[in-house]
């Protein structure tokens, strides 16, 4: 696939997106409400406002509702990513960009209006259930060993289960959760759209994490005998497996840009530290081993941003993208770490302070390793296809 240059309303949304993380969001990032656990409410509420006014808020979806393509999103979300504030000030956060795709897909219209567009309007957040505790052997990088269900009583469902690492579960206002249908046996889920909060759904704690740039942090959430009604469910009742993929494979890329602006970023601060910095009379950047890591970084985001390109293009082009998507997430995820990495180590001292940003983007990128399927299992799942085809093209 030969690279395609930029649109030009991509390129006018991403500059207006950079010019505003630059001057706007930068000065926050030792804000003092920035905690373990993400940003506080009336932070994201404060960078948000400025997002309006400044008409940089929810940048991929435009007036009339339709959405940027991948490709033209990557261009967006990259810069929103600059900073760990960035997609939190402009509304490309996850779980709510990923969500928003979701329910655009297949909400139907009173679910749009009551759960999408205030999460468009950057009023609400959101949080997608599906993980579950693996002390109870619940649905971890395997879906199909999903525990929670939910049980048809009257005219709607209880659902009941406990579900782990849920990302901004504290003070989201929209919920999705992935709950068992079919019986024990029969592997069919279906997804439940739920205002929040809800007394049945109950917040047991928030885990302390590596990372620290979502909201509402990481949480662990009994749902206990959660009711709702049939309007509540998203899409068609057992099609939740399905669903899921068509959420995963984009919000996977998502990641792959707001990282890969993340490291964009430390690769410039760490540029500017061994170009400044001098050590046994000359620049860091002058010895070898410095230079050579600079030289890396430089290969590797390169390298990164083809990737994303490349399978953002199979998404537009209408195809699922699993595959693509579980290449580009493993390829970008250990790139992007390696990148932080260099830039930890060129730093020093001053890369593993908080002082700079850097040290962040290095937590940030070491948990992507894991978060929407670790490195390993993508490559399992690659494998299988691998082995599927080389046994087929035999038959």
């Amino acid at each position: 696939m030969t690279p395609s240059a930029p649109t030009e309303r991509s390129r006018e949304i991403a500059a207006r997106v950079e010019t505003f993380v630059r001057d706007v969001v930068f000065p926050y990032e030792r804000d003092a409400r920035c905690g373990p656990h993400g940003p506080s409410a009336e932070l994201v509420g404060e960078l948000r406002a400025k997002a309006r006014d400044a008409g940089v808020l929810t940048p991929h979806i435009l007036s009339d509702g339709s959405h940027l393509t991948q490709r033209e999103t990557a261009v967006v979300l990259r810069r929103s990513g600059l900073s760990p504030l960035g997609p939190v000030a402009v509304n490309t956060m996850a779980p709510d960009e990923g969500n928003m795709f979701l329910l655009g897909r297949i909400g139907t219209p009173w679910q749009k209006d009551r759960f999408l567009a205030p999460l468009v309007r950057g009023e609400a957040r959101s949080a997608f259930f599906m993980t579950e505790p693996a002390a109870e052997q619940g649905a971890g990088s395997d879906p199909s060993m999903l525990q929670t269900t939910a049980v048809r009583e009257g005219s709607g469902w209880r659902i009941s289960g406990r579900k782990m690492f849920i990302t901004g579960a504290e003070g989201a206002s929209v919920g999705i959760v992935m709950a068992r249908t079919g019986g024990a046996d029969e592997g069919k889920a279906t997804m439940f759209l739920v205002d929040l909060p809800d007394p049945a759904v109950r917040l047991e704690r928030v885990i302390d994490t590596i990372d620290s740039s979502m909201p509402g942090g990481h949480a662990q959430v009994l749902l206990d005998g959660l009711r709702l009604g049939d309007e509540h469910v998203l899409g068609e009742v057992d099609e939740g497996f399905r669903y899921a993929q068509v959420r995963l494979a984009p919000a996977r890329l998502s990641h792959c840009m707001r990282w890969l602006g993340s490291a964009t970023r430390a690769q410039e601060i760490a540029t500017e530290y061994a170009t400044t910095r001098k050590a046994f009379g000359k620049l860091l950047i002058d010895h070898e081993g410095v230079g050579f890591m600079m030289a890396e970084n430089a290969i590797e985001l390169q390298q990164c941003e083809l990737m994303i390109e490349w399978c953002a293009g199979v998404l537009d082009a209408g195809s699922p993208g699993g595959t693509e998507s579980s290449m580009a997430k493993v390829a970008v995820s250990e790139a992007l770490y390696r990148i932080a990495d260099r830039c930890v180590q060129v730093m020093g001292g001053s890369g593993v302070a908080r002082d700079s940003v850097v040290e962040q983007v290095f937590r940030e990128t070491r948990a992507f390793r894991i978060y929407d399927g670790p490195s390993e299992v993508h490559k399992w799942s690659l494998a299988r296809k691998i082995k599927r085809d080389a046994l087929a093209a035999r038959a």
